[in-house]
């Protein structure tokens, strides 16, 4: 196995066709096809089907295409440090469950680090998602909480993914709501409190077990539920009908507005905010700095 036919899988990926690949690889056809063959047979795997639409990658290939994105990225940031070579296109994505202080430390880092020319994405999407996506290395970094109710699910999850999960900090329960709510004047809300209100909760896909919700006590009945796919619209339904979510308490008024405050929920529960690594790959430079800044602004 080496460097080039990591780029040359690479590259094939991101054409379709094996015939727009050598032309941008400057190669022949017939070679490119012969080095990953000679691959695919070295590692024992198909990366690759023939099909009358082109080329597609197996669920073995996609998972050997995320490690080799890993290896060239890294490869090309040596490159950039010790032979002078021209600044690479960086890139970093992370995946996360709706927390403002992800998105301030995902600017704080293009902010500082970004430079002239970069790919960094943001994913702002379900729970099953977040494990998907740092599984199958889509992204270095997934962010998401854990408490009693859905710990025991989501770790064997991460075992069977072969994942780290590390805190971040715990949260006592807050709700969101706007700010002309009736609750807004309370320094605290109990359930009770909140039972005439419509309860706003972020929709889960195929994977809409209470153990995915993003918000706690997802098992509690509510007499009018919304369910909403993003952040946005979530919080013009607070301010629209008088709404509230249940949520971590950390909030950013530059990204939320001020028409959102914050409250205490009375019930005895936690959120053990953190996030989940792959363990077989080493983190890039610009994951660690995102790191560094998440831990900043979630925990101040």
């Amino acid at each position: 196995m080496t460097l080039l036919q990591l780029k040359y899988v690479i590259t094939v990926a991101s054409s379709q066709t094996i015939s727009k690949a050598a032309e941008e690889l400057y190669i022949t056809q017939p070679s490119l096809t012969a080095s990953i063959k000679e691959l695919e047979n070295e590692i024992g795997i198909t990366i690759f089907q023939r099909t009358n639409k082109g080329i597609v990658l197996t669920m073995e290939g996609e998972e050997f295409l995320s490690y080799a994105r890993q290896i060239i990225g890294q490869f090309q940031l040596l490159e950039e440090r010790y032979l002078g070579t021209a600044p690479v296109r960086h890139q970093f994505c992370v995946s996360t469950q709706h927390y403002s202080f992800a998105v301030e430390a995902f600017v704080a880092l293009l902010k500082e680090y970004g430079g002239d020319t970069y790919d960094f994405r943001i994913r702002e999407t379900q729970t099953y998602e977040i494990i998907e996506d740092v599984a199958k290395l889509k992204s270095e970094i997934g962010i998401l909480y854990l408490n009693q109710f859905n710990e025991t699910v989501l770790r064997k999850l991460f075992r069977n993914h072969n994942l780290h999960f590390k805190r971040l900090f715990i949260a006592k329960p807050h709700v969101f709501v706007d700010i002309h709510n009736p609750l807004a004047q309370k320094k605290a809300v109990t359930l009770e409190d909140l039972a005439p209100y419509p309860r706003l909760s972020y929709e889960q896909g195929d994977h809409n077990a209470f153990y995915f919700s993003e918000e706690i006590l997802s098992t509690l009945e509510s007499q009018k539920d919304i369910m909403v796919s993003d952040r946005a619209t979530l919080f013009n339904l607070l301010i629209g009908l008088n709404g509230y979510t249940i949520c971590s308490g950390v909030i950013n008024e530059e990204l939320n507005g001020k028409n959102i405050v914050s409250l205490p929920l009375l019930v005895d529960d936690y959120m053990e905010i953190g996030y989940i690594t792959h363990k077989q790959v080493v983190l890039s430079r610009f994951a660690a700095l995102y790191l560094d800044a998440l831990k900043k602004f979630a925990i101040g």
